[in-house]
């Protein structure tokens, strides 16, 4: 008997079909090639969901920005998620304009997808939790967040974190607290420790070029 249980972070999203508020799709095939972020919310009509979906659609150029699509999902029926996004525009506005929620949002009202990727945490009720995947081009899951429903999230944190991923792969580095605003090195990024008493060297060589700057030979930060 195959094991069933929740995808891990470097695992590739698992293949699904879902009914969304723009149609049928099979994922991760959907965004192949592309980022996405998908997005679990405990229920439509509710008001700490409400706030989350409009701070993700204010930011979904952002997103787009970095070649990145949004996707949510909660257990109720595709007809509860049209209404719902529907009183959004009609009764929310941001900066005098009504809110369109432009992304699809996943309808999984038998709760075969939210129990395929850990939603339901039986101690927090049958609703699922704010649970956020990040999920690279490649189909992989580069990140994993569970937050409690009484929680809403951060959504200029979630795209930091596909701002961090990106700098990440392209410039092979590590990204600090809080960047591009960390307490130590700035707007800079963490460049990996030397692993060999060569490279030790070469990074002092660097150092000393104006390649990236050091406060020892194991913490070596540059601009990107």
């Amino acid at each position: 008997m195959t094991e069933v249980r929740i995808p891990l972070i470097g695992e590739r999203f698992p293949e699904m079909g879902v009914q969304t508020t723009h149609g049928k799709m099979k994922l991760p095939e959907e965004f192949k090639g592309k980022w996405f972020v998908l997005f679990s919310h405990p229920a439509d009509f509710t008001p700490v969901c409400t706030t989350e979906f409009v701070g993700f659609q204010v930011r979904q150029e952002k997103f787009k920005e970095l070649d990145t699509e949004l996707i949510g999902l909660s257990i109720d029926q595709v007809f509860s998620h049209i209404k719902w996004t529907e009183w959004i525009k009609d009764n929310i506005k941001v900066d005098g304009k009504a809110v369109e929620i432009k992304f699809p949002v996943i309808a999984d009202d038998t709760g075969r997808i939210a129990k395929m990727l850990g939603l339901i945490h039986e101690a927090k009720g049958t609703n699922t939790v704010r649970a956020v995947f990040v999920v690279d081009p490649k189909s992989n899951i580069r990140a994993i967040l569970y937050y409690p429903q009484e929680l809403g999230r951060n959504v200029d944190e979630i795209l930091r974190m596909v701002k961090g991923f990106q700098v990440s792969d392209k410039n092979g580095v590590a990204i600090p607290h809080n960047w591009p605003n960390n307490e130590i090195v700035g707007d800079h990024v963490i460049v990996p420790p030397a692993s060999s008493e060569n490279e030790v060297k070469k990074r002092k060589e660097a150092e000393k070029n104006g390649e990236m700057e050091c406060f020892d030979w194991w913490l070596c930060h540059k601009k990107v």
